[in-house]
């Protein structure tokens, strides 16, 4: 498998909101991009390769894509009915299991997505779960927000999330592990950051628009989500699918943003990749202190919480 290596050391660009310019307070990260394979245990192998890459780089946590072990069976309404083959438990599915085997061999933090079964056997969840090198579960956390157009028919795959906004301390720092289309919700961002978080990781799979073939989102893409880290004060950390499956062109170029807005690493559009980064979490708190979660007005945003009216 031939996957590109990216990496930022050091962090390069240091901090302009810091006054006293200290030593920065590094965390190593690492995500993998991928394509799916539909030979399970070659799927597997590449997963394991790309996170070893990472791992001997240095990173203490490592993030792959949404829908980790599975295809993308939300991209039409035939697949979409097929859904209930990739159901998984937790904590004993294979993905679970795989993140474990992974994090206990590499004495690592693995993060990793799946189509959770639910207990009434309805629809399931679309899950993020992070897994430590004793195989404990630091992190739980199902997709909130559920995208139902061409290309993405989410709603008749996946109910709802209900774990709300979880933070979770990893590797010494506050990590949230909201899931995609969450990503372009500035009211999650917010959420995650009133509670100090300091990284989101947001497991994704998205490309190009089946209706709208001319119509490439990646820009608009990152410039929301590494605006959402600029506005409160948090690094991004967001590993994407790359490759075709059946009409859906995944764009790939995950990336790594830091919380004030700059992306420290992208991958690129056509290829799989590793990228590993260094995180100066104290930049969360240089940035925090500009003031911008500090002024806030919250007896003026009751508009936020009303109904969505009928034109949206």
């Amino acid at each position: 498998m031939s996957q590109v290596l990216l990496t930022s050391f050091g962090s390069p660009l240091g901090s302009p909101g810091r006054g006293d310019q200290a030593a920065p307070n590094l965390l190593r990260v690492g995500l993998v991009q991928m394509r799916w394979r539909e030979d399970e245990r070659a799927h597997d192998e590449a997963l394991r390769q790309g996170v070893r890459l990472a791992a001997a780089q240095g990173a203490r946590i490592v993030c792959l894509p949404e829908l980790t072990r599975s295809r993308y069976f939300a991209a039409d309404e035939k697949l979409a009915a097929e859904a209930d083959r990739y159901l998984e438990d937790l904590p004993d599915g294979p993905t679970t299991r795989l993140a474990a085997e992974l994090a206990a061999e590499l004495g690592i933090v693995v993060h990793a997505s799946l189509y959770e079964r639910a207990a009434d056997g309805g629809l399931g969840y679309n899950t993020a779960v992070c897994v430590a090198p004793d195989g404990a579960l630091l992190a739980r956390t199902r997709k909130l927000h559920i995208p139902r157009f061409p290309g993405y028919h989410e709603d008749l795959c996946f109910r709802p999330g209900d774990t709300g906004f979880p933070v979770a301390a990893v590797a010494g720092a506050r990590f949230g592990f909201p899931t995609c289309w969450d990503e372009w919700f500035p009211e999650l961002a917010r959420a995650y950051g009133l509670q100090g978080t300091q990284v989101l990781v947001h497991p994704t799979a998205i490309g190009s628009e089946a209706d709208l073939p001319g119509f490439d989102t990646q820009p608009l893409w990152e410039h929301t989500i590494s605006a959402n880290g600029l506005a409160n004060a948090m690094f991004m950390v967001v590993p994407n699918r790359v490759g075709r499956e059946g009409d859906s062109d995944f764009y790939g170029c995950s990336f790594v943003s830091d919380p004030y807005g700059r992306v420290l690493l992208r991958a690129p559009r056509d290829r799989e990749a590793v990228l590993v980064a260094d995180l100066d979490l104290d930049q969360c708190r240089d940035m925090a202190e500009f003031g911008l979660l500090r002024t806030r007005r919250p007896e003026l945003y009751g508009p936020l919480t009303e109904p969505v009216g009928s034109a949206c």
